[in-house]
């Protein structure tokens, strides 16, 4: 396989894996969903996605439906981190990574801004729901 193939064999997967996240995100309501591409910026992902959940069950709730619909992707989980206090919940799916939190943890640590400083023009997208 060429580079140019693999890489876009691998965008295309990414999309796929993307959909699911989204449709996980969708399915339990998750609050403010964005995207930010981070190719080019780092090697760990292509795309961090980022939400809110209204509590800590409700974060759980998401990040565990994600996990889910990434299994019926056929992607198993690199690792999901912080289920225990479920402020914020991380679930590497490799080329994607999403970041379930409750508000406050997200205003804090913000990682929009993070991931965006310097970019002439913002790659944070907001995902409409529904």
């Amino acid at each position: 396989m060429s580079p140019t193939s693999h890489r876009s064999a691998k965008s295309a997967t990414t999309a796929v894996l993307r959909q699911h996240v989204i449709d996980a995100l969708d399915e339990l309501k998750a609050k403010d969903i964005r995207e930010i591409d981070v190719r080019g910026k780092t090697s760990i992902a292509d795309l961090l996605v980022i939400a809110s959940g209204t509590s800590a069950r409700h974060v759980k709730s998401i990040a565990d439906e994600v996990v889910k619909f990434a299994k019926k992707a056929g992607v198993m989980p690199l690792g999901v981190e912080g289920e225990q206090e479920a402020e914020w919940v991380l679930v590497d799916l490799g080329d994607v990574i999403v970041h379930v939190m409750l508000p406050r943890i997200r205003e804090f640590y913000g990682l929009e801004r993070l991931w965006t400083v310097g970019d002439r023009e913002t790659h944070i997208e907001a995902v409409s729901a529904g």
